[in-house]
């Protein structure tokens, strides 16, 4: 108990709005995931597939695991950013969110191993590491997932990223959050692709954030004109949330914005050196130019083309 509160005292510390600590048990959906990756949802991310084993055994990652902490970084709503950040997700307006929470778990990976003892170990994830972090962020009671599938979380709605550190120390299990959607289906009926082909279940071909991020190469004819704007993610689904209508939680300051993101026309203009340099540090370069720029085009009207 006493090393759960110290825990629990130094991710506040070190700036993560919440925190939930529990068992390194298995995650309890994983046949569900097994069975989504069977369906194709996956789309072209390769990686999950690769990492299917290591994702169903938290073990794997850190053999001798014992305990999971989950903790969330608060990116925020984004009520007054530039407007011209209007396409971009609110989670990618800032530094790189990778950046940001990494260094911050290795210190509370740190903490944790001086206070439990120098024979403890910990391992830290983003979403980099073969991890089901959300799976294992709602068993030890960081939020619940929701019907669109992101946690969520009293207080902070959606609008948070989740870390991991896994730990061989044993750790104080925190309360499960109960699912808390009832019988809303807001973010089912708003997205604009009907990328959701039942409560919980997102086919990731059809959604927004995969085509403009993780997709490569032309988006298909019938999903062009469905991007509403957006060239970089996509936050429907969360914004027609009732929980981020009540979300109270402040935007940890190095995920804001520190210019405009500028007209999308000007996107146009960037070669590849052009590109980096706009968007060094930024989770935007998960996209690549050549996806920046087809993204752009949609969004401008010229076409669905993968190169300008």
């Amino acid at each position: 108990m006493a090393l759960a509160a110290g825990v629990r005292a130094e991710a506040g510390a070190l700036g993560f709005a919440r925190v939930g600590m529990g068992p390194a048990s298995p995650p309890e959906h994983g046949a569900a995931f097994e069975a989504w990756l069977d369906a194709g949802f996956a789309g072209s991310m390769a990686y999950l597939e690769r990492g299917r084993a290591d994702r169903l055994a938290p073990e794997r990652l850190l053999p001798g695991a014992r305990s999971v902490v989950a903790v969330a970084l608060s990116h925020g709503d984004g009520k007054g950013d530039d407007p011209t950040w209007a396409p971009v997700a609110r989670y990618a307006r800032g530094r790189d969110y990778h950046e940001v929470m990494r260094s911050r778990l290795d210190r509370l990976a740190e903490f944790i191993r001086v206070s439990a003892g120098r024979d403890v170990a910990t391992r830290v994830a983003v979403d980099t590491s073969a991890v089901l972090e959300r799976d294992l962020a709602a068993q030890v009671g960081l939020g619940w997932i929701g019907k669109n599938t992101n946690l969520l979380a009293p207080g902070l709605g959606s609008y948070f990223l989740i870390g991991i550190v896994l730990t061989t120390a044993i750790l104080a299990a925190d309360a499960r959050v109960p699912d808390r959607c009832g019988t809303c289906t807001a973010c089912l009926d708003a997205c604009p692709t009907q990328a959701f082909v039942a409560p919980y279940v997102l086919d990731a071909r059809r959604c927004i954030s995969y085509l403009t991020i993780e997709h490569r190469g032309d988006i298909a004819e019938d999903l062009r004109g469905a991007l509403h704007g957006w060239v970089f993610g996509c936050d429907v689904c969360q914004e027609v949330c009732p929980w981020n209508r009540k979300a109270t939680a402040p935007r940890d300051p190095e995920l804001a914005p520190a210019e405009p993101f500028g007209p999308v026309k000007a996107l146009l203009a960037l070669d590849e050196a052009g590109f980096r340099a706009r968007f060094r540090g930024s989770a935007i370069r998960r996209t690549k130019q050549s996806g920046l720029l087809r993204n752009a085009r949609l969004v401008l009207g010229r076409g669905g083309e993968a190169t300008p």
